[in-house]
């Protein structure tokens, strides 16, 4: 006679859940493995991270919780145009450098798609930073959480929950169990839409490890006993995680057991998904949930336990399986598709075909509107015969630009820079162009790039960087930031 519990009871999970993993599943779980497209992990100068964010602009932080945060989160590009998430610790955590790095070149060593992968750290003095892949498509939580466009899709919901239980069983596997705080600001989008897991979280929080920032009523309950994180309370974490897809909210565990206990599913279920899945579908994953949030640490399952559970339930018929594994993420999340062709403007159609004259052209004739506030400040210190003699430089540059006595434009911006008073991004935009026209790419690059770190939105700087890399030769650096360019640009004219 079988057990004639109910479904949500807990006396026959263990047996059930525990088992050894199939081997086809085995292999489903080892697909897309190693990330071998990525750098191996370095360690970059604070010099290098400097430029890539724009000095740390406020305009580059990516940070849910915004400037003031303790561990700010910045958006960087390096100069082979790769994009990238940097981490930068406040002054008070890691004290101990050769702890940061034994921990940070760990990390670095895990390499997979289901992860946001850590390309490397910088250890300078008392900076303490971590460099990752960025990830453009935003965070779980603003999409389960804050949504504008439209609330995410149950069949998205189950992928997010299999991916982070794959994303858990690689780091098991390779000696990282721990990770630190797993919430809905941990996991991310890629390119393609893709859920990732966030490598922040696999570094300790604090210098003792002990870290747990999570509201308390959310925090697991061993944690609150001991003030440590185990792999359990990886686990229970993820139950929370379970909750939050399917309720589209953040509910205490504790609540959520109770209405669960009291057969109150529908309390817990987001009104959004009606329609979208089966009762069961909803009693599994609760299921699920409920053995994740258990009291005692032992009576979870593990990672590998999870990925067994969540498989079944994106492939129980061939109808399923072509609505949930076949459709691509951009289009269960509504975001635009990346491998799309991006219709460039005039100005992106010149750099790809090299017109030099097109974009002297058309730097000529926007002037110096794109410097912000620059003019007004020029104006200010005019007093000085020291800026007026610099105003006067910047002003010959200008003319022998225009007349595209490019020699001599370098050498008046040139002088205009090297007094260092004023700062102007078209200066080196220009500049930048005049090195090109002088088949001088490197130099140009050097000053696109600069232009870029003054004004970190600006266009201009994007498509000089690919005229630039083009004439380098570096065609998928140069395709990059043609890519970008046009990106910037379409955000400054969205009706163009």
């Amino acid at each position: 006679m079988g057990c004639e519990c109910s479904k949500l009871s807990s006396c026959c999970w263990n047996s059930e859940y525990n088992e050894a993993v199939p081997q086809d599943h085995r292999e489903e779980n080892e697909e897309k493995g190693e990330a071998d497209d990525l750098p191996a992990f370095r360690e970059y100068s604070i010099d290098t991270i400097r430029m890539a964010t724009s000095g740390f602009a406020v305009e580059n932080i990516v940070s849910e919780h915004g400037e003031k945060a303790p561990n700010v989160v910045y958006k960087g590009k390096l100069d082979n145009q790769r994009k990238i998430a940097v981490k930068r610790f406040n002054r008070s955590a890691w004290p101990d450098s050769r702890q940061f790095l034994d921990e940070a070149r760990s990390v670095g060593q895990l390499r997979n798609h289901k992860l946001v992968n850590l390309l490397g750290c910088c250890c300078e003095g008392e900076e303490r930073l971590l460099v990752a892949e960025f990830m453009p498509n935003d965070t779980l939580a603003k999409h389960l959480f804050h949504w504008e466009a439209q609330p995410m899709k149950w069949a998205m919901r189950l992928r997010v929950a299999l991916y982070l239980a794959q994303a858990l069983e690689y780091c098991t596997s390779k000696g990282r169990a721990l990770y630190h705080d797993l919430n809905a600001y941990r996991i991310v989008f890629d390119d393609e839409a893709n859920p990732r897991l966030s490598c922040f979280g696999l570094m300790k929080n604090s210098r003792d490890g002990k870290s747990y920032s999570t509201n308390l009523a959310f925090t697991p309950p061993e944690y609150l006993r001991t003030g440590r994180v185990t792999p359990e309370s990886v686990i229970y974490s993820f139950g929370t995680l379970l909750l939050d897809l399917l309720s589209g909210k953040h509910i205490p565990p504790s609540h959520a057991l109770d209405l669960i206990r009291d057969r109150n599913i529908q309390m817990l279920t987001d009104s959004c998904l009606e329609g979208q899945f089966t009762n069961d579908d909803g009693t599994e994953l609760v299921r699920l949930a409920s053995r994740c949030l258990q009291f005692e640490p032992r009576e979870r399952p593990n990672p590998k336990s999870l990925v067994t559970a969540l498989i079944p339930l994106q492939k129980e018929t061939e109808e399923l399986r072509a609505l949930i594994v076949q459709v691509p993420s951009h289009v269960l999340m509504g975001v635009p598709d990346v491998a799309a062709a991006v219709p460039l403007s005039p100005l992106g159609e010149a750099c790809l075909r090299n017109d030099m004259t097109a974009i002297h052209e058309i730097l000529e004739k926007i002037g110096y509107k794109d410097d912000e506030g620059a003019a007004t400040e020029l104006s200010f210190q005019m007093w000085t015969n020291q800026m007026q003699d610099t105003l006067n430089s910047k002003k010959k540059g200008d003319v022998a630009f225009r007349h595209k006595d490019f020699k001599a434009a370098i050498e008046c911006y040139t002088q205009f820079i090297e007094v260092g008073t004023m700062v102007s991004p078209t200066v080196y935009a220009r500049r930048s162009l005049s090195y090109l026209m002088s088949d001088m790419p490197q130099e140009a690059l050097n000053d696109a790039i600069q232009a870029q770190v003054i004004s970190p939105v600006w266009h201009f700087a994007s498509y000089l960087q690919a005229g630039a890399l083009f004439a380098l030769g570096r065609e998928a650096e140069a395709q990059a930031a043609l890519k970008e360019g046009s990106a910037l640009e379409s955000k400054k004219t969205p009706n163009s």
